[in-house]
């Protein structure tokens, strides 16, 4: 057992994926010599040679479609979009050609790669560098999307993703970065498609993903002090697919619903797991699901501001105790 950084969780994983399976490749905007901008690939290089760790020219569309020429001709390419933000620029890849490409072709051609990418606020990016965008990929068919929250899921979540043989969106929240975690020794695999109860709780299920899952914990310790208040907190964890069994289970035990999310209000993922919840769990719910969201703005670059707009323990607090008349 050893405590990690989220960060170096990263390099373990890919570095795990990359020791077992010659074909596993790694390529994206400085991510070899200089170990990546958020210096989570460091040491990679090393380890593995500029035939496998490739630093790319500054152009998503060439690095996803580098990518996604690899995979269909048999290797399993590990491709980093260096900002989600940047999606955008490489949208014609994410939505149209790399997850339809196994589809179009009967099973003939297959896709198998991971676009991990650097994701959420918090670090003072502004508006072009700070988005949560997770929102963006699972309303793609064809994609699996998956955001740990901690070290170990890192890890078994990138072996998770790298071994299934569809593309998966790998959001790595850059707040997290520096965050620590205990992760096992030897191999860590983890699977696609499961959310964690992180917290047990009997008065309401609260789902969080990536920097919300702490920022949810935090609050469910001081609603459980302060107001008697008894939460159980879900790690959503995998978007696509989703862990309808985990969390439909919980709001029949809790018979209130609460998501945590940083992405935007409008079509956040939120409002998916709302009208699902609304149509599979409407006689165990004792309330109206609530959302606890960003704003839908742009997000500041100014630290108050920032601040003011993410999702944060206190107004977490406040909803859910106003919501529940405690």
């Amino acid at each position: 057992m050893a405590e990690l950084t989220y960060r170096d969780a990263v390099a373990r994983g890919i570095a795990q994926e990359m020791s077992r399976d010659p074909d596993v490749v790694f390529l994206g905007e400085d991510v070899a010599k200089a170990g990546g901008v958020f210096k989570a690939t460091v040491g990679l290089l090393e380890q593995f040679g500029p035939q496998r760790v490739r630093d790319t020219p500054i152009s998503e569309q060439a690095i996803l479609g580098a990518a996604m020429g690899a995979a269909m001709t048999g290797l399993k390419p590990i491709a980093e979009i260096m900002f989600s933000d940047f999606f955008a620029v490489c949208f014609d890849y994410i939505a149209n050609e790399i997850p339809k490409s196994r589809y179009m072709s009967n099973g003939q051609v297959k896709c198998p790669l991971v676009i991990r990418t650097g994701n959420g606020a918090g670090s003072r990016f502004g508006a072009q560098h700070s988005q949560s965008v997770e929102n963006w990929a699972m309303m793609i068919p064809g994609l699996k999307v998956v955001a740990p929250s901690t070290p170990k899921d890192v890890i078994g979540l990138m072996a998770a993703a790298v071994r299934d043989p569809d593309p998966v969106i790998f959001f790595e929240h850059k707040s997290l970065y520096a965050t620590k975690g205990d992760v096992p020794d030897g191999e860590i695999v983890d699977r696609l498609g499961t959310a964690k109860i992180v917290r047990p709780g009997k008065d309401a299920t609260v789902l969080a993903l990536a920097l919300m899952v702490p920022r949810a914990l935090a609050a469910a310790e001081t609603l459980a002090k302060e107001h008697g208040i008894d939460v159980e907190v879900i790690d959503v964890r995998s978007l696509v697919p989703l862990d309808l069994a985990t969390i439909l289970g919980s709001v029949a035990r809790t018979h209130r619903l609460f998501t945590v999310e940083e992405n935007p209000r409008l079509c956040g993922w939120g409002a998916e797991l709302a009208s699902i919840a609304a149509d599979e769990a409407f006689y165990d719910l004792d309330g109206p699901v609530v959302r606890i969201t960003t704003p839908h703005i742009p997000l500041p670059a100014a630290d108050n501001l920032e601040d003011l707009a993410l999702p944060n323990a206190p107004r977490i607090v406040d909803k859910i105790r106003r919501s529940l008349n405690a």
